[in-house]
């Protein structure tokens, strides 16, 4: 008796699982990357970012904005910025609604704020970790005292990669600079800079490898905060560096329960 009542309490789940999935799409969710307009110097490549002020580039972000808000018509907008301070960047949305906030040089501002005033919203999320940094420390000491070739070749790709993301900020528009920051050919060189140094301390401690995989733990932990949010029927835009973008856009593609929505055309 007890048998048949799970299996009847199991196929009512099923029932209604499908009723509500029947009601209510999968969530969309379209990932937009960016560089940071006003780059704060904490990543291991440090650039001078193209001018996003210029009237040009002005006009493109408010171009851009429109069609994001009216093509794909977000009703979740997700930010890169420190949770705790939620409460302050939403007061400054507040604000920027009512005519009485200029919008700050950084693409959470910029973009993400145009966008959800466009869109109708209320208010502006966050789907950033922090406690879990790039642990990468260990790997550099390691590398340093053990493994100086694999050090000097690390800081050669690093220097090389810096060197080409300059000549793109000083010879590229806008437009061209957001279409490489969604380029999988790119999204995948950026991943790949983790790969390389993964053999450090193979064996020995693995610092390499403990370093890479904090990077991705980060990112497996913001990939759950658009979960939570990208729920059955929500069209979720998520604003971010494509540093976080190019591994994010992994973790959407093997997600069942979401569908992406590509953010290329659009720009």
């Amino acid at each position: 008796m007890i048998l048949i009542r799970r299996i009847v309490f199991a196929m009512a789940m099923l029932l209604a699982t499908a009723a509500l999935a029947e009601t209510s799409p999968p969530a969309q969710v379209m990932l937009l990357g960016t560089f940071h307009f006003s780059d704060p110097g904490k990543d291991a490549v440090k650039t001078r970012s193209l001018d996003v002020t210029t009237a040009e580039s002005q006009q493109y972000l408010a171009d851009l904005s429109q069609r994001i808000a009216r093509t794909f018509r977000p009703t979740r907008v997700l930010l890169e910025y420190a949770p705790d301070n939620d409460a302050s960047i939403n007061q400054q949305f507040a604000a920027y609604v009512d005519g009485k906030f200029e919008l700050p040089v950084n693409e959470i501002y910029q973009l993400g704020f145009r966008i959800a005033r466009l869109s109708g919203l209320d208010a502006v999320g966050t789907w950033d970790h922090r406690e879990v940094p790039w642990q990468a420390g260990a790997m550099i000491e390691y590398a340093e005292e053990n493994d100086p070739a694999a050090k000097a070749e690390w800081e050669a790709e690093i220097a090389a990669v810096t060197a080409e993301l300059q000549r793109r900020h000083d010879t590229l528009s806008l437009p061209e600079l957001l279409a490489l920051s969604n380029d999988p050919a790119d999204f995948a060189a950026n991943k790949a800079l983790y790969v390389s140094t993964n053999a450090i301390g193979a064996g020995d401690g693995y610092s390499g490898a403990d370093a890479a995989a904090s990077w991705w733990h980060r990112n497996f932990r913001m990939y759950a905060n658009v979960q939570r949010v990208a729920q059955p029927g929500e069209r979720v835009l998520v604003i971010g560096g494509s540093g976080h973008i190019a591994v994010i856009a992994d973790l959407l593609a093997l997600d069942a329960a979401r569908m992406a929505a590509d953010v290329r055309p659009l720009l």
